[in-house]
């Protein structure tokens, strides 16, 4: 695992800076491609959505974590019994 690195978004029309691994920035930039959205527009909404106490960079691990546990419980049901 690497060491956070600053990155910088956009969130409604305002710039800020999130630190993050590069293995979850990576993972969330695919997120973002895979839902067809841009990195901002992604980064606004869980930023909007996120309570007063969690960090805008733990709300985007807790989403590409979220999202990972999803589609392995996704494949998990699509696969067949054994």
């Amino acid at each position: 695992m690497s060491r956070p690195v600053k990155r910088s978004l956009t969130l409604n029309g305002h710039r800020t800076s999130v630190s993050l691994e590069d293995e979850f920035w990576s993972a969330f930039r695919a997120l973002a491609m895979r839902e067809g959205r841009a990195l901002n527009a992604l980064a606004a909404e869980i930023d909007t959505g996120r309570d007063s106490v969690t960090g805008l960079a733990t709300a985007i691990r807790l989403r590409v974590l979220g999202d990972l546990q999803a589609r392995l419980a996704a494949g998990a049901r699509a696969a067949p019994d054994q």
